[in-house]
């Protein structure tokens, strides 16, 4: 048997490193810890999976534990590493079940810790009734409320991503839906006015939105379940709330074992996804902070796309080749019921701290021709640096067919393209489609002249 690889979590980052160092050199002793029941899950579906597109957890799970080990991956579930020795190089691990405790060696160790909710500190988070929405055994605990229990109202605390998205399924699962966010608006992955645009969107399916409200207490019934959530604008009744407050990336054992760690609290990796000044230590995924292309400083994005990637990446190196992980220029989609939304790069406030001076357009449209009957209404939104007029950021808000649009501003954003170098992308147009001027090419023009005008002052 060759060296031993030990993984540290067996989601999207730990089993593709796994698995591909495995592949390129099958000697390797590729060992997993998992403390969970699944791997390789899609823990971006669970919404989906809450509002009834998805039938069963499983088709959820790319790959179950006994897939991996067929492979020859040594996948030892219900087992938590609990602390890590890097100058012996062995790690800590324990059965999740009995609390019995190991020491395991390794050649080489691959950190894949994911990342962990983010809980507001206030009395009655913790109480039963009030779930999290991180591991397909959060969305389990979900369905089995709203089937047990029948609620009637669900509060869902903060209106980003996940907020969103569960709010979504809640509606569609019949309840009444209460968003509570301390953002002026909800997904402040937007700027504010296109933020509005979702907050409006949103009101209009019957959700009633409450933004600038912080969160107090949760109030808890007679047996010690959640039965409102206290907010500094008063109580919003609650038979189950759902916490969307966002991540920040799980790094206890990275920190406690003297580990590099950036401003967002994740591992420092380099290019290949080694932990800076560590020859036998990788981390990927949610747990690493990643280069951001537009800005050029490091930024925290937690996403099964890099995860996969760069895990990937790793097991490339680990099994004798060679794989860099270049960056992320912070592109994301979701959908509120048929409201959909998306953005890349930077949003005006992150233009302003890195030093860029930059101006903006919006632009109306539609996602097909006007005159065609699947014409839906689309709302893009470009940044763009003055003088020199390359591209910043993209946001998009509308119905259906305006989100993937985003794709074509993360590649000129990755190619650090102009918008007026953007205005002579060849992309496809029919009218079921597309107007003759899709909308992105026209937010391209109109920043362009923008540009042009601002230069000639």
């Amino acid at each position: 048997m060759g060296k031993r690889v030990v993984v540290v979590g067996g989601d999207a980052a730990g089993m593709s490193a796994a698995a591909q160092a495995k592949r390129l050199k099958p000697d390797l002793d590729v060992v997993v810890f998992e403390r969970g029941r699944h791997t390789s899950y899609s823990a971006c579906g669970i919404p989906y999976w809450v509002a009834g597109d998805v039938d069963d957890v499983t088709q959820l799970v790319a790959r179950t534990p006994e897939e991996h080990r067929r492979r020859g991956l040594d996948v030892r579930m219900g087992t938590e590493v609990v602390a890590l020795d890097p100058e012996r190089g062995e790690v800590v691990a324990r059965d999740v079940g009995t609390g019995s405790e190991s020491r395991v060696a390794y050649d080489e160790l691959v950190l894949a810790t994911g990342a962990r909710p983010l809980r507001p500190p206030v009395p009655g988070i913790d109480a039963p009734g009030v779930h999290g929405v991180q591991t397909l055994d959060d969305g389990e605990a979900i369905l089995d409320a709203l089937r047990s229990r029948e609620p009637r109202r669900a509060v869902v605390v903060g209106g980003g991503y996940i907020g969103v998205e569960m709010a979504e399924a809640m509606v569609r699962r019949g309840l009444e839906v209460t968003v509570v966010d301390m953002a002026a608006e909800p997904m402040s992955t937007l700027d504010p006015d296109m933020g509005a645009l979702v907050h409006k969107a949103m009101e209009g399916l019957g959700i009633d939105v409450r933004t600038s409200t912080a969160v107090r207490e949760v109030a808890l019934d007679a047996e010690g379940r959640a039965r409102a959530v206290v907010t500094d604008a008063g109580e919003l009744p609650a038979d189950i709330v759902v916490l969307g407050t966002g991540v920040r990336p799980e790094t206890r054992l990275a920190q406690e074992a003297g580990l590099p760690l950036g401003r967002f609290g994740g591992v420092t990796v380099d290019l290949r996804m080694r932990v800076c000044g560590r020859e036998n230590i990788w981390a990927a995924g949610d747990c690493v902070e990643s280069l951001g292309l537009v800005s050029g400083a490091r930024i925290h994005v937690a996403l099964g796309t890099h995860a996969n990637k760069q895990g990937r990446v790793i097991g490339t190196n680990l099994g004798g080749g060679y794989a860099t992980f270049p960056g992320v220029v912070g592109t994301a989609v979701s959908k509120v019921c048929d409201l959909q939304i998306a953005r890349t790069g930077l949003r005006e406030f992150e233009c302003d701290e890195v030093g860029f001076s930059w101006l903006t357009v919006v632009v109306d449209s539609t996602t097909a021709a006007g005159y065609h009957p699947e014409a839906q209404p689309i709302t893009v939104k470009l940044i763009a640096e003055r003088r020199t007029g390359r591209l910043l950021g993209a946001q998009i808000v509308g119905k259906e067919g305006a989100a993937k649009r985003i794709d074509a501003c993360a590649v000129a954003l990755w190619n650090r393209m102009t918008v007026e170098e953007m205005t002579a992308l060849d992309l496809g147009y029919a009218p079921p489609f597309s107007p003759a001027w899709d909308p992105v090419l026209i937010a391209a023009r109109k920043a362009a002249d923008l540009v042009a005008e601002d230069t000639c002052r």
